[in-house]
Parts: structure tokens; sequence; C-alpha cells
């Protein structure tokens, strides 16, 4: 096995550890699980701020007077840059400091996020989400690259468990953020507090960072490969940027020629890569990729990732959009979940060196076991599902996920060098970010295409009941106008869940309001539309959950292809001889 040699300066002089040796405890770094909090701080307030902004949509567009492509991108503007600065961001630590570029990227995020909160128009407020995500992309690779090069592989699996928590927690948490920070304040500015609130806690993480945090690079890093960035970044945003903005414009023509240009153009960028003479330092190192466990890994955690957005994609439409449920009430839902996942990430740190690649695929199993119980649960209870009949099944995938992140992101690291780690730690976030993109792009189609489909079915089932209710409330109407208004609601409401954004009132339609009203004829529209949106939503989110079934089916298999891999067990680090 090659060395992992790593240069470090600071407090450390120069030393070369090698990765499978043993290491005595004077050559550890003692402030490394200090630093370790720094870093997952930081980890949690980029996730955080992928979701979070989803709630406040419609303070934002009150707030700001946004249209919907302002508003589009600020949802989409952090995301896209985010994703296609990742790799450069990795390449950029290993050349100059890890902790350089953390302090950068955590101080730049901090700043953009306070140009979010005090935006002042929707345009400050998409470019600042835009440079928010750039700042996201330095900082995070220097997360996983500073576990590499700090912790032995003894204590990995504890510190890896530790990060499963925190990305599990995360992913999921930003709903329920949000709405604990919005509640009701759909006019006001509550808002902003979505976005400063990342103030205080990234300046305590930053000075904490700045004394707790040693210094690496990469040994022989001279300079950045900037052709590389060049064609990477364009053969990513070819992909990325149609992905997050295709379903909400419609995915019009552009869409598809930007997909079918971006392999070409990723591929031009291998060949670009194998070309350089081997005095230089490429963007990615790709003999990463004849280190199977990478190799492998790597597009695993991609499909398994997949999923993840995905699934609350359509729960989160579902349960606000289809049964009315606040933004609070559908992130309280998601604890169980949260738990499950925190728990059992602690959970697979004792269980991995034990089953090695098999609990990565225990993990998958209980998702796809969690899955198919939300499915039997709303099958079973339809528009009248609750909070408490998901818990079961939600804290059952919440573990299967606690039992996949900590272990697999250790599984593909475990054969990286040290000098390596930045460009390594790019890689696989890249692949996460394209994962999660692609699965909501996937579900986002196939969910709107069976709401569309199903719109008809749903409207058939309420309106002879609203027939009868516009009969007992407007005597004496004859049948006629009754059909050629039953026949106008019911074009509306298929107009309505056909489109790319449900929660907008097709032109020439009567909004779908929940406020209570008086006038009986009103009320008997609201509630026939508001029902036939439940049964529409639920019955599509039932079978749309068959897409998440498949995915970690498939995690699940691939894993079993993973090469064995010493995941070492939690202990004291025996003395070098």
């Amino acid at each position: 096995m090659a060395d992992a040699t790593e240069v470090r300066t600071g407090t450390q002089a120069t030393s070369a550890i090698h990765r499978d040796a043993t290491v005595s405890p004077h050559d550890l770094d003692p402030r490394r699980w200090a630093a370790l909090a720094c870093v997952i701080t930081a980890l949690f307030m980029v996730l955080l701020d992928v979701s979070i902004v989803n709630v406040a949509i419609p303070a934002i567009r009150s707030n700001l007077s946004a249209n919907d492509a302002d508003i589009q991108f600020v949802v989409a503007g952090y995301g896209l840059s985010y994703a296609v600065m990742l790799i450069t961001g990795g390449r950029l630590g290993d050349i100059f400091g890890r902790k350089r570029l953390f302090l950068m990227g955590m101080a730049g995020f901090v700043l953009t996020s306070a140009l979010c909160g005090l935006a002042q128009s929707a345009v400050m407020l998409d470019l600042s989400r835009v440079a928010q995500g750039l700042m996201a992309a330095l900082m995070y690779p220097q997360v996983l690259s500073v576990i590499q090069v700090s912790f032995p592989p003894h204590e990995r699996a504890r510190v890896f468990g530790l990060v499963g928590a925190v990305i599990g927690i995360a992913t999921i948490m930003g709903p329920l953020v949000g709405g604990l920070i919005i509640r009701n304040d759909i006019t006001g500015s509550s808002w902003r507090w979505i976005f400063l609130v990342n103030v205080p806690i990234g300046v305590v993480s930053l000075l904490a960072a700045y004394r707790v945090v040693s210094e690496s690079k990469a040994p022989n890093a001279t300079r950045l490969d900037l052709v590389g960035v060049a064609i990477a970044s364009s053969g990513l945003f070819l992909l990325v940027f149609p992905l997050v903005q295709g379903q909400v414009a419609g995915w019009p023509l552009w869409t598809y020629l930007c997909m079918a240009a971006s392999p070409f153009v990723l591929a031009a960028f291998v060949l670009y890569e194998r070309s350089l003479p081997a005095n230089r330092f490429p963007l990615v190192q790709l003999s990463l990729f004849n280190i199977r466990s990478f190799s492998l890994g790597v597009p695993i955690s991609a499909i398994f990732i997949a999923g993840i957005p995905a699934f609350f994609f359509t729960f989160s439409l579902t349960v606000q959009v289809g049964l009315q449920w606040s933004a609070l009430h559908a992130g309280l839902t998601s604890i169980p979940w949260s738990i499950g996942s925190a728990v059992f990430s602690a959970l697979s740190v004792r269980l991995a060196p034990k089953l090695g690649r098999y609990v990565i695929t225990v993990g998958s199993a209980l998702l796809v076991l969690g899955i198919l119980g939300v499915i039997l649960t709303l099958h079973l209870r339809g528009v009248n599902v609750s909070s408490y009949d998901l818990i079961p099944s939600y804290v059952v995938a919440g573990s299967g996920l606690g039992f996949i992140i900590a272990p697999l992101l250790n599984v593909i690291l475990a054969g990286v060098p040290g000098r390596d780690a930045g460009s390594a730690s790019g890689v696989v976030t890249t692949f996460q970010q394209l994962g999660g993109a692609m699965g909501v792009a996937v579900v986002g189609v196939v969910f709107f295409g069976l709401l569309s489909g199903r719109s008809a079915t749903a409207v058939t089932q309420v309106t002879p009941q609203l027939q009868q209710q516009l009969s007992a409330a407007e005597p004496g109407t004859p049948a006629p106008v009754i059909a050629q208004q039953v026949a106008k609601f019911s074009h509306c409401f298929q107009l309505e869940v056909s489109s790319s954004d449900p929660t907008q009132t097709p032109a020439g339609c009567p909004a779908i309001s929940t406020a209570p009203t008086a006038n009986p004829v009103s009320r008997a529209f609201q509630r026939a539309a508001l029902q036939a949106l439940a049964s529409d939503f639920v019955s599509s989110w039932e079978r749309i959950l068959f897409f998440n079934v498949g995915l970690w089916l498939v995690v699940g298999v691939l894993s079993l292809m993973l090469p064995p891999v010493r995941l070492q067990p939690q202990g004291p680090a025996p003395a070098a001889h």
C-alpha cells in the first residue's frame, strides 16, 4: 500500500504518516477533537441551508415583491454554485492549505449569510445566495479532508459516526428549523433570520477553528489546474443547471441540449487530466479511481443520496400542498426519522468493524423496509394519514439511513492517500450533489406526471357530492347551470395540479382557499377542491415511493460488490515500536 504522505504546519512539524501503520499517541494532534467540533458545525450549517430556505419562499415572495424567476433562483442559485465548485474547492485546500480554505470559506459563508438576511431586493438575495453557495463549496470539502489527515484509522469509525449523524439530522431538519423561525409571519421579515442565524454560530466556529484546526497541505502541490477547472466547471454546469431549473421551467429544449452536451465536456475533462505530465498537479487525481472502494463507493454514495432529497421533496409537497399541513407540522413529522438516523449513526460505529461492508447492506434493507411501511400506511389510511401513523416507518427508515452514511464514507475514503484528501472529498461531495439533483429532477417529472394523470380520477370522486351541495346551497338553480359550474371546477382543478407549481392558481380560475367562509357555495367548492387535492397527492406519493425502494435496493446489491475493507474498531492507538 502506498504511503499517505502529509505536510503539516503550525504546531506540528512536517511528517510522513503511513496510512496503515501504527501511530504513536504523541504523533497525533491533541486538538483534533476540538477541530472536529468546528468543522462539523460548518457541515451542519451548509447542509441546513440547502433545504431550510424552502419554507421561507412565501414570506420572501411577499416581503421582497419577488417574481417566480427570482424565487426559483433563491433555491437554485445556492445549489448550482455549490455543486459546480466542490471539486475545485477540495483541490484548493490541497494546494493552499485545508485550514486556510476552511477559514476563508467559513468567513465568506458568514458574510454572504448576512447579505442574504439583509437583502433589500430579490436580485440582491439571488446574488448573495450564489455567493453563499460558492463559499460553502470552499468550506465543505475541507471537512472530510481535515478528518482524513487528522485522525488515524482506528478513530475514524467514531468520527464518521458523528459526521453521519450530523448529515442525517441536518438534511432533514431544514423544514423544521425554518418552520420554527417563520411560524405564521407570512408578510413580515422573520424569514431573514433563516440566514442571519448563521452569523453568530459561524463567527464562534470561525474563531475556534483558527485556534484548534491544524494546517495541512498536499506535498508537491504547486498550482491550481485552471484549464481543468474551466472544463470541469463547464461540464458540471451543463448538467446541474438544467436539473435544478428544468422542473420549474417546464423542461424546455435547452435543458435536454445542456444535459446531452455535459457528458462530452466531462469526457474531455478526463482526457485532458490524463494528458497532463507527471510533474503537474491535476484537479482530480484519476488514479483515485484505481482504488476499488473509491471507484465503486462514489457511485453508490450518489445513488444512495439521490433518494433522500427526492423522498422529502415529495413528502413536503404532499403534506403541505395536498394535506394542508403547516411547514412546522411537516418538520415535526420528520423528527422520528432524524432520531433514528442519529442513534443508528452512532450504533454503526460499533457494528461496522464486525459487519464490514455488510452494514451498508443492512442499512439499505432497513431503508427499503421503512419506505414499504410508509407505502402501506398511505394505502391503509389514505387522506386521513397523520404524523403518528408515520412514526414507526420513519424510525425504521431513519435507522437505515444512519447505518449507511458513516460506514459508506469510511469505506470510500479508507484507501485514499492523505495527499489527495481534498480532491477525493471534492469528488465524493460533487457526486452526492449530482445524485441529489438527479433524484429530485427524475422524481419531480414522474410525481407531477402522476398528479396530472390521476387528477381526473380525484376530481371525479368528489363531483357527485359537490353537485348535491350546490343544489342544496342554491335551490332552484337549473341542473345544466350546476353541471357547468362543476365542469369548470373540474377543468381548473386539473389545470392546477398539472402545472409545475401546483400552489399557483391558473389564469381564469378561482384560488383554492383554506380560510373559513360563510358562503355555502364557496364552502362547497372549497371542500371539494381540498378533498380532491388530498386524494391526488396521497395516491401519487404512495406510487412514487417505489422509486425510493428501487434506488435503495440497488444500493444494497452494489454494496455487496465493495471490496472487503478493514473498518477498525474504536480504541486506543497502540504505541509505535
